[in-house]
């Protein structure tokens, strides 16, 4: 969005971050160093801070939309979370937070905030514009087996013994077609995937769940998390779709790259190996089915209370009021979200990344997303 290194981000057409731009997470970083001053001579109305990629705006909580109406006691557990690695100024506060009760309801949560934090406006440097971008993601499940067997036989790999001492190491299509590539990788299978474009989504989007059928029909569901890459560059294969003529720009989305792949099956391995770049993961047991991969703040993500940022303009562990409409629809979307992650395409002031959790219907919302938004960021008094 994850966690050791990742190293790619989010979406560039028809709000498909998974298919047209890279979508795993950079590597684990502190929090964003203290606010910095403002430029020699620059003079700030009172109240505004100015960080390195945004300006924040005092505001009232009466600005936030629907703040009232939010189920803000879902928002508790991402932010406990959060305070496990805190964002500068906010010791106070965590401890206060990790060591309180189990908060029982919305309105006890509200007050605790309200009675706590400051709500600020995020807008751009250069220009008092409220409006910006958000784009979604999700952690993928897919369908797996310890061994090949049947239709599975696309291996997800380990990192290789030689990894470090080949910089940049083979691509795509030498791992797939080079027996010395095929060579130095046997062995590190973690399992074996059906679908090329699974095993691509799960590089693209750094981590995943794997639902893996044991020999003797047992079920476990697993996560593999980001453990490397073959230091080659990412190329998208949305892009590559569109620079061949095979899809409109805007209509460029996650499932439509399927479909042109069911009915070009002789061309798949083409479109796969313009993108050279390819990820290796370890598996990680899953001991709360209900939490995502770490995401940058080196905490676990909170399907539909996480996002990610950019960390000039928000620090990580920010709660962040956002003020958007679910996707493909005017239906609003307004809540409260901690800003936990990051990603190579999130730049910028109002900019973010909705992590929508594990799932078929978490990556039909996250391909669908492109939506206007506004935000507002939550700082102690």
């Amino acid at each position: 969005m994850l966690r050791a290194y990742r190293t790619m981000r989010r979406g560039l057409a028809a709000g498909v971050c998974a298919v047209l731009a890279a979508c795993s997470t950079p590597p684990l970083q502190e929090p964003a160093g203290s606010v910095p001053p403002p430029p020699p001579g620059e003079r700030l109305p009172a109240g505004v801070v100015e960080r390195a990629g945004a300006r924040w705006i005092p505001a009232a909580w009466t600005d936030l939309p629907d703040w009232e109406a939010d189920r803000t006691a879902e928002a508790w557990a991402a932010f406990v979370r959060g305070c496990e690695r805190p964002a500068p100024g906010w010791s106070r506060l965590c401890a206060e937070a990790l060591l309180a009760a189990p908060v029982p309801d919305d309105t006890a949560v509200r007050a605790w905030f309200v009675q706590r934090l400051q709500p600020y406006r995020v807008e751009p440097l250069d220009r008092p514009e409220p409006e910006g971008l958000i784009t979604g993601y999700f952690e993928p499940l897919v369908e797996a087996s310890r061994q090949p067997r049947g239709g599975f036989r696309i291996p997800l790999h380990m990192s290789p013994a030689d990894l470090a001492q080949r910089k940049p190491y083979w691509t795509r299509q030498q791992i797939d077609t080079l027996p010395v590539a095929q060579a130095a990788l046997r062995g590190r299978e973690i399992a074996y995937v059906a679908d090329p474009l699974d095993a691509l989504v799960l590089q693209i989007q750094g981590s995943g769940r794997l639902r893996i059928t044991e020999p003797d029909g047992r079920q476990q569901v697993v996560r593999v998390a980001f453990a490397g890459h073959n230091d080659q560059p990412y190329k998208s294969v949305g892009r590559w779709l569109i620079d061949q003529g095979e899809l409109r720009a805007d209509a460029a989305s996650w499932p439509a790259i399927r479909e042109w792949a069911r009915r070009n099956p002789r061309r798949v391995n083409e479109m796969l190996w313009s993108n050279p770049r390819t990820v290796f993961f370890r598996e990680e047991p899953l001991p709360d089915p209900t939490a995502g991969p770490r995401g940058a703040q080196g905490v676990p993500l909170t399907p539909e209370r996480s996002i990610a940022v950019d960390p000039r303009s928000v620090p990580y562990g920010t709660p962040v009021w956002l003020d958007t409409t679910e996707p493909l629809s005017s239906t609003p979307l307004r809540r409260l979200v901690m800003a936990q992650d990051t990603g190579s395409a999130i730049v910028g002031a109002v900019r973010a990344d909705y992590f929508w959790g594990p799932g078929e219907m978490a990556e039909q919302q996250a391909g669908r997303m492109k939506q206007r938004l506004r935000m507002w960021v939550l700082a102690p008094r």
